[in-house]
């Protein structure tokens, strides 16, 4: 049976699907232990490609596993906070993600942060600017597997706009009771 072959029979890949294929197998160490032996395949050039290099033959024994694709995780003032995966190339962008979220919501701040651990297990906050971002005057800041967006509210303009209901809410009010009232 081949790799193709094996896949097909468990149903196929699901949309979460990384883009490697882990293929374990078992094989006597130079000490005559068992040692794991393990093969990456490319799901692009298993599947899209149709390499056939990377259609490995199975033996029986194999172990075939699938990780999950990386997410990048968007929170704060957007239409469709979430996760989302990350394409292929293991690496996307904030506008990207932020098209995935269906973009931004009234209230978003300007400034937004990426939330990034490292290999060192250390964590970064790196802040973006999203209004030059938006209008071409910056570059678009790249995200990771396991980044976190979070765009804040824009207090100021949350503020700003409650107080002008507020202001109307009094005038129409003040304005219908001298209607009732005849003055």
């Amino acid at each position: 049976m081949t790799l193709l072959e094996a896949v097909t029979r468990a149903g196929g890949l699901t949309p979460e699907a990384g883009s490697e294929i882990l293929i374990t197998k078992s094989q006597p160490g130079p000490d005559g232990e068992a040692a794991a032996l393990i093969q990456r395949v490319p799901v692009k050039a298993l599947i899209d490609s149709a390499d056939p290099e990377a259609n490995l033959k199975l033996t029986g024994g194999e172990e075939i596993r699938v990780p999950e694709a990386g997410k990048i995780f968007v929170v704060g003032n957007v239409k469709k906070p979430g996760s989302f995966p990350v394409q292929d190339g293991g690496e996307s962008s904030v506008l990207k993600v932020l098209a995935l979220a269906e973009g931004l919501a009234p209230f978003a701040g300007k400034l937004a942060y990426i939330y990034r651990r490292e290999a060192s297990g250390s964590k970064n906050e790196i802040p973006i600017e999203l209004s030059k971002i938006m209008q071409r005057k910056s570059p678009d800041a790249p995200l990771l597997a396991n980044d976190v967006l979070y765009v804040p509210d824009n207090h100021g303009k949350r503020v700003g706009l409650a107080a002008l209901e507020k202001l109307l809410m009094f005038g129409s009010t003040a304005g219908a009771t001298a209607l009732i009232y005849g003055r």
